[in-house]
């Protein structure tokens, strides 16, 4: 019996994994530096320091403001060598990032620390909506072996 459960719980994640990955975008992230307010979405409030601005793609008139992103770097944008850690970071946005901006999701520097090295500057990264409802003060960390989502 308990053999069953296994295996069923591991399909089960399994499909979930699957489900996230094809739901990802791609795009690129960029980081910057405290002081983190104010912000376009909330002004003074403080958010933390797990949040982003987001680029005119992500961004749709401000309907953004608020929403939570999983964050992950699957790649450098320059020859630099591999800036990637193996974790994914949920990110609040709460920023506006304008057009010329670096990104398309610009990660205060906390959240690009987790994904990768910051000397990277610039960083290939899948991004997905997540539901962060009940507890906003708490951001996912994941670790991840296959380099998905």
């Amino acid at each position: 019996m308990g053999a069953n459960i296994h295996q069923v719980l591991l399909i089960v994640g399994t499909i979930i994994c699957f489900a996230s990955v094809s739901n990802a975008a791609q795009g690129t992230a960029t980081f910057y530096e405290t002081p983190y307010v104010p912000s376009a979405c909330n002004g003074f409030e403080d958010d933390g320091n797990l949040i982003a601005a987001a680029s005119d793609s992500i961004w749709q008139n401000r309907s953004a403001c608020g929403r939570y992103y999983l964050v992950q770097c699957i790649g450098a944008t320059n020859q630099a060598p591999q800036p990637c850690k193996h974790t994914a970071v949920e990110v609040k946005i709460v920023d506006y990032c304008p057009p010329g901006c670096r990104g398309t999701i610009n990660l205060s520097k906390d959240a690009f620390s987790i994904i990768a090295d910051p000397r990277a500057g610039r960083i290939k990264v899948n991004y997905t909506e997540s539901s962060n409802m009940e507890k906003p003060e708490k951001h996912i960390l994941r670790r991840y072996g296959n380099g998905k989502l």
